[in-house]
């Protein structure tokens, strides 16, 4: 038997806002200083993003401070969201939610205990007897071990399919302050959901997006501060140091060449690579490690201009996007790579198929 991928669908919040708006809007609520304005222009008004799609019922609910509040919020936005993400994963796997037997669903925008798969269970009335996991903590990077913990739940049941979400309101945990690392993560990043429905299927059968063929993961604390959420006041509050670009593509360089020599492969031997958007000079730093094109690219780059970085959801975007525009051949090779805190690194070897 071999794990495959029958559906994938992604969504977002209803309220969009362009970069420009979002400019106009910090200046205007917050008190900036010159130096700090000048951050925000550079970062909104020059860079790559066109603007974000958030978990608000209008912008002002970024000036919300009260930790209860925002954690409702993240609440209210990420159950909806996932929520249409897997209908649309379900859709295009052609399962009923009756069907499903297995859920795994990541986060790290909020906590709540029960998680959010209580929530979204509910809401897509599975059944009672399912098994479920939910995933906290492991940030941007998190969508690709909930692949993994999902194929492994499929290996060890031999009974699918199994329902993986990853949905992320980083705007829950935007922090008003004048360090540089807060402006940019109020500037860049967005909300977001994404589903993936895995299945089991016969090894002579063909069918599905694509097959699930392994998996690789790093974990490296000595660089544990530079890329986490911190607790102040009972609100999150990210921290990205200057040296997460470096960190990150080293390490995602490092495990995707660990999955490749597993399996005899070099990297002229994968058409296509899906690279979480975590930022343009992240992306260029990663393009430099593993020897790439901006081309080769071109779907990350694609998603961080449209959506900016939704955290862990970002890199099924890009999936998504390789399915829809890059319309890949049956037998092509692809590689999923992303990083989060930790600091972490994960690495998805897939093999497309004919659906």
């Amino acid at each position: 038997m071999k794990t495959i991928l029958r559906g994938l669908g992604t969504a977002t919040p209803p309220l969009y806002v362009t970069q420009e708006e979002a400019y106009e809007f910090f200046t205007t609520y917050f008190t900036l200083k010159p130096a700090e304005q000048d951050l925000y222009r550079r970062i909104l008004l020059d860079g790559k993003i066109k603007g974000r799609y958030l978990g608000m019922d209008a912008k002002t609910d970024a000036l919300e401070t009260d930790p209860d509040r925002l954690l409702a919020r993240f609440l209210k936005f990420g159950r909806v969201t996932a929520v249409a993400a897997a209908r649309r994963a379900l859709a295009e796997a052609g399962v009923e939610t009756a069907e499903i037997t297995g859920l795994i669903v990541n986060t790290c925008t909020g906590y709540l205990c029960p998680g959010l798969s209580s929530y979204i269970a509910e809401d897509l009335r599975l059944k009672r007897s399912i098994r479920f996991l939910d995933l906290m903590g492991m940030g941007c990077g998190a969508a690709i071990p909930n692949l993994e913990a999902a194929a492994g739940m499929l290996t060890r049941s031999g009974k699918g399919p199994v329902l993986s979400v990853a949905v992320e309101i980083c705007t829950a945990t935007i922090f008003p302050s004048h360090e540089p690392e807060l402006v940019v993560s109020n500037s860049i990043f967005g909300d977001g959901a994404a589903a993936a429905v895995l299945d089991l299927v016969p090894d002579n059968r063909p069918s599905g997006l694509a097959r699930v063929v392994d998996f690789a993961t790093g974990l490296l604390p000595q660089y544990r501060e530079d890329l986490c959420y911190r607790t102040e006041g009972g609100r999150l509050r990210n921290h990205l140091s200057k040296r997460v670009p470096v960190i990150g593509a080293h390490t995602v360089t490092e495990v995707a060449s660990r999955l490749l020599a597993r399996h005899g492969l070099s990297r002229n031997d994968i058409a296509w690579w899906a690279v979480h958007p975590g930022g343009t000079v992240v992306l260029d730093q990663v393009a430099k490690e593993l020897k790439l094109t901006g081309e080769a690219l071109r779907f990350s780059y694609n998603v961080f201009e449209n959506y900016g970085n939704m955290s862990s959801p970002s890199v099924l975007f890009v999936l998504r996007e390789i399915l829809d525009s890059g319309k890949p051949q049956p037998g092509q090779k692809g590689m999923l790579l992303a990083f989060g805190a930790g600091f972490s690194a994960f690495a998805a070897l897939v093999e497309f198929a004919s659906a």
